[in-house]
């Protein structure tokens, strides 16, 4: 009896994956099935028992050895990259119905290849659920896995830390630690499983408690010191705060027992602030007219006494991404917009790049005026100083307050400084969202003046870094 023989008299096949997360083996076994014809309802694909078989050893189980074999004049499984892309993520989700899920749609895919693009159907949605819920999963294991120190028996210094994620993304995420802390010697602990590496190879191991992880180290107590230190009552959302920081990851953060405390005194704090001599209250514009006629006017600076006119920012309320850069350059003065001058036209080459459509974002300055210096006949530019970028913060905060961005893309450290009110590095801080205080993600790269300073291979190697952020952004855009 040949397999599409089996597979007409009604046959059901059960497929054993060796781990919840092996997309790979689903993906192989899903195209055979396909070839062979078989309807979803006649497959159950079946994951292992428990946690302690997410690092089972891979191989066909019995039932599988049974699954027909495709004929030889089978036509190709058709899916599309979305799909695809969905697909990987989605499988990684806690959810035990994902995989019959994917089936369905890759099933319906061979029949309705344009599926993916119908945002109303339910499984194609549902798809998109799951895949958004296991980035922000991975987007959590980032932020909040604190390693903490220990000795080895030869006095080697190894990091361990513990982390609970809601969904199967251990093995996934090992890649963004390896290539964050290539020198260290570290080890992050789950119920889920655990991953180690010794500075050259990746381990993985079986899953963990939380008792075996270590209790703290002295590099706590100048963490919590200076978690302290930058707290800013004046910006305090407690439920964006939240949003971002949600009470489960509290535990295994040595701030977080900080929080309650430095929440009930910041009304306080604030109060002594504004006693201290904080910046004089105003009402804020209404509209971004009124901004381009306050900045026009404003002398809070030296900066607007250099004899060169306000540059307003670009773009229309509602925007969903924001890009703020430095300061206007000296095509930017005579042109009084925003990033038309050699910058700006290297911004707009990687944004068209990147997917990212610039007419569709709000585009300005953390400073509104150029700070420059005579050089012969020629203005050359000055940075400005962290006084001045904090002076005209208030200006972007109004920008921003107007405009309403889902995500605001910071151009090298001045922008980011008068997003935060902090210095940052940009290497650290790259490629990852900052939570603001309204809940908008910042995103911070290199401002593009920086890649016109450099030549050859390291210009090379900083165009792809920034165009890398910029593909980050525009993905980030897609989900929010």
């Amino acid at each position: 009896m040949t397999a599409m023989q089996n597979v007409s008299l009604g046959a059901h096949y059960a497929v054993h994956l060796p781990a919840p997360d092996d997309f790979a083996f689903w993906r192989e076994r899903a195209r055979g099935l396909l070839q062979c014809d078989v309807p979803p309802d006649r497959v159950s694909w079946i994951e292992p028992g428990g946690t302690g078989d997410l690092f089972a050893s891979e191989g066909p189980s019995r039932s599988e050895k049974r699954l027909p074999a495709p004929p030889a004049d089978a036509p190709p499984v058709r899916a599309s990259k979305r799909f695809l892309d969905l697909a990987r993520r989605a499988a990684q989700h806690s959810d035990p119905a994902r995989f019959g899920l994917l089936y369905r749609v890759l099933w319906r895919l061979q029949r309705q290849p344009r599926l993916m693009e119908d945002k109303a159907d339910p499984e194609v949605r549902r798809i998109e659920e799951l895949a958004k819920a296991v980035r922000r999963d991975a987007h959590k294991m980032h932020a909040f896995v604190r390693f903490r120190e220990v000795a080895e028996e030869d006095g080697t210094p190894h990091f361990i830390a513990w982390f609970e994620p809601d969904h199967h993304i251990v093995r996934a995420e090992a890649g963004f630690f390896m290539r964050r802390f290539a020198n260290m010697r570290w080890s992050i602990l789950t119920p889920r499983g655990s991953i180690h590496w010794d500075g050259e190879a990746m381990r993985e191991g079986p899953p963990a408690r939380r008792s075996d992880a270590s209790a703290g180290d002295p590099v706590e107590d100048l963490w919590r010191s200076y978690y302290a230190a930058i707290f800013n009552p004046a910006r305090l959302k407690v439920s964006a705060m939240l949003s971002e920081m949600p009470r489960k990851y509290w535990k295994n953060l040595p701030e977080a027992e900080l929080i309650p405390q430095l929440i009930a005194g910041a009304q306080a704090r604030e109060a002594a602030m504004v006693k201290a001599g904080a910046r004089e209250e105003r009402a804020r514009p209404a509209t971004l007219v009124e901004i381009a006629q306050g900045i026009a006017a404003c002398r809070d600076c030296p900066i607007a006494d250099c004899g060169t006119r306000a540059v307003a920012g670009e773009g229309a309320t509602g925007a969903a991404l924001m890009i703020v850069g430095e300061q206007p350059g000296d095509r930017e003065d005579v042109a009084a917009r925003p990033f038309v001058g050699p910058a700006g036209q290297l911004l707009d080459e990687h944004l068209q790049a990147a997917g990212i459509d610039r007419s569709a974002a709000y585009v300005t300055n953390a400073v509104k005026h150029f700070k420059f210096a005579w050089k012969g006949k020629h203005r050359v530019h000055q940075s400005p100083t962290a006084k001045e970028i904090d002076t005209c913060r208030w200006w972007l905060e109004s920008e921003r307050a107007l405009v309403r961005p889902r995500l605001v893309l910071a151009l090298g450290t001045s922008a980011a400084r008068g997003l935060l009110g902090r210095t940052v590095s940009v290497t650290r801080e790259r490629g990852r969202a900052i939570p603001l205080d309204d809940g908008t993600e910042l995103w911070v790269t290199v401002h593009p003046s920086y890649l016109l300073r450099l030549d050859g291979a390291a210009r090379d190697a900083q165009a792809a870094l920034f165009a890398a952020d910029l593909a980050a952004v525009r993905e980030r855009l897609r989900e929010v």
